[in-house]
């Protein structure tokens, strides 16, 4: 019963992160207006607004002017709704279970704005900074993965510092800008909230995935070498995984 609760909160949490991806990047208020159709402008009704089954229902489309209705909102509500379950799955009842939440929520948002955008606002990173830095003083939390808060600031300094570097000489090699700061201020989010060690872990996963799924599109020539790339979502693929295996990560290099 209690799978089925944190399912339905986690698709209504991803009702809302749908908001944020459509409403931040314009820089829109997310505390007010009623959700409307990005075609016709016209307001959602209630019931045309129910995670899931409303997608399913109006089969992906608005029900004034019918034109499709992006499938990413269909996605965003069930990642987010998974998300939930398994978090409370692995960690029960717990101010740990909370917080992975939160961040699961602030992670999915992250995502489909940059892989859109190409941006990562600072409104979501930098409240994120501060929650990671601050629960580090919590001793109760879950060690296997939370770090004190020494580990958690020099997590926070070290994942900041290493992308600006790699923008720094990339800039001074190539005369032209790679990756953003947003990105440098998502891994200063990981390193305040799991420490130095996620710091190396993520930036190399993140790497090969981003190299896996790129690389294809190079060889078919629909993508350019010159092409942005947004390097955001590989990051946070690349922090699920190390808190995944955070165990066996630490128990090979300890």
């Amino acid at each position: 019963m209690l799978y089925i609760a944190f399912f339905i909160i986690g698709s209504l949490w991803g009702s809302f992160s749908n908001v944020c991806i459509y409403r931040l990047p314009n820089n829109g208020n997310v505390a007010k207006g009623r959700s409307f159709c990005p075609n016709c402008k016209n307001k959602i009704k209630w019931f045309d607004n129910i995670p899931f089954f409303s997608y399913l229902f109006l089969k992906g489309k608005c029900r004034e002017c019918s034109k499709p209705i992006s499938f990413q909102y269909f996605i965003v509500e069930l990642l987010t709704a998974i998300s939930f379950v398994v978090v409370f799955h692995i960690y029960g009842a717990s101010i740990t279970t909370l917080l992975l939440l939160i961040l699961s929520i602030f992670f999915i948002i992250i995502f489909f704005i940059d892989l859109k955008h190409f941006i990562i606002p600072n409104v979501l990173t930098f409240p994120l900074m501060i929650i990671g830095f601050l629960k580090s003083f919590d001793p109760n939390l879950n060690q296997t993965i939370f770090p004190n808060y020494i580990n958690s600031l020099i997590g926070g300094l070290f994942g900041y510092s290493i992308i600006w570097l790699i923008i720094f000489f990339y800039k001074k090699i190539r005369k032209k800008e790679g990756m953003g700061l947003g990105d440098a201020k998502l891994m200063a989010v990981i390193g305040f909230w799991f420490g130095w060690v996620s710091i190396p872990f993520t930036i190399f996963i993140s790497s090969v995935v981003a190299l896996i799924l790129v690389i294809p599109s190079l060889i078919n020539q629909s993508r350019k070498m010159s092409s942005e790339i947004p390097f955001g979502p590989y990051i946070i693929i690349g922090c699920i995984l190390y808190v995944t295996f955070a165990n066996q990560i630490k128990y090979l290099l300890f």
